[in-house]
């Protein structure tokens, strides 16, 4: 079996679906008898990101992170991050002469820009040289391989796509709720960035349906008193929302996947979105949603030709065995 090292600046505690896809992965690699080494942030000091607090930057001295290389002693070398961690691991593949896989999980470029007013070039610039030597680049879907090779990108590219955990993502009887139906859910960080303010502005029936938490939730809470925030929810609580709920929505024009969406079809839930990078991968016919500019619309749509019976079926295909065979077999050896 194979001994993999994985760098990743994305961890617990974070709520991410780059730290549930990279937990998962390696968790499935493991019961599969593969050595895993994951150097990650909570082995050093860290500090807040000022414009993004819940995501930290590690501060260490790079030997501390080239012994844990020596020792480990890996076949393969993957690094799922642009942060510090993965900047110290590239540079120490470089160093040795050492082949390495990279993933593009983040769209920091836009992320920056709307947060930090950093100029998306100069992003995309750092993000084109850090890939640039990676034997393997890893994307999630084929729109966002067909931009990033349009941006200039040159590593060689591979999919490696994402899973749900079908046990807990499930079609269930509807829970029995008070809420006026039908019941628009939105899950992930809550946060403007993810366009969640596009959902809760819409002026539709029902009730809108917010879990998760995040720097814009006060505020929107005061301004959108008509949705109800759950905060987050996690296992059977979650998959219990999801399942209860009629239709999800995903106003987010940044993502590169959106984990929360094959969440949804799994449910039986139908989904309406904006046809951007990921919608468009896996939002493929009318029966599994809408997609359109105009999120309001999709919506409509989406509650009348959504079948939870082919998106149930569709969110089964998802995965995480087939996720992490995609995975390994796009690791390069050293």
């Amino acid at each position: 079996m194979a001994r993999i090292l994985i760098a990743t600046d994305a961890w617990h505690p974070q709520v991410s679906g780059v730290v549930r896809t990279l937990d998962t992965t390696t968790r499935v690699l493991r019961e599969q008898g593969n050595a895993v080494e994951v150097v990650e942030p909570t082995a050093f000091p860290q500090f807040a990101v000022p414009f993004y607090p819940e995501i930290p930057l590690c501060v260490m001295r790079p030997g501390r992170v080239y012994e844990r290389i020596d020792k480990f002693k890996p076949d393969h070398v993957h690094i799922s991050t642009e942060g510090p961690l993965g900047f110290w691991v590239r540079r120490y593949c470089r160093r040795m002469g050492w082949r390495f896989s990279t993933s593009y999980h983040t769209r920091f470029p836009e992320y920056l820009k709307k947060l930090a007013r950093v100029p998306e070039s100069v992003t995309y610039t750092f993000l084109k040289w850090f890939h640039g030597r990676s034997s393997c680049m890893m994307v999630a879907t084929p729109s966002l391989e067909k931009e990033l090779v349009g941006r200039g990108f040159t590593a060689p590219i591979s999919w490696w796509s994402r899973g749900v955990d079908l046990d807990t993502f499930r079609p269930r009887p509807k829970l029995a709720t008070a809420l006026p139906r039908p019941i628009l859910l939105y899950a992930g960080r809550i946060s403007h960035e993810k366009g969640i303010g596009d959902f809760l502005s819409l002026k539709t029936a029902g009730t809108k349906l917010v879990v998760g938490d995040g720097p814009a939730r006060a505020e929107l809470e005061r301004k959108h008193p008509d949705a109800v925030f759950l905060g987050y929810r996690k296992g059977e609580a979650l998959g219990e929302v999801y399942a209860s709920a009629d239709l999800f929505v995903f106003p987010s024009r940044t993502d590169t996947f959106g984990i929360v969406l094959i969440e949804a079809l799994a449910s039986g839930l139908p989904v309406a979105a904006y046809p951007v990078t990921g919608p468009v991968d896996i939002v493929t016919r009318d029966e599994l949603g809408t997609l359109d500019d105009d999120l309001g619309r999709a919506v409509s749509r989406a509650l009348v030709s959504g079948n939870p019976t082919a998106c149930a079926e569709e969110g089964s295909r998802y995965t995480w065995a087939n996720c992490t065979a995609q995975f390994l077999g796009n690791l390069v050896t050293v």
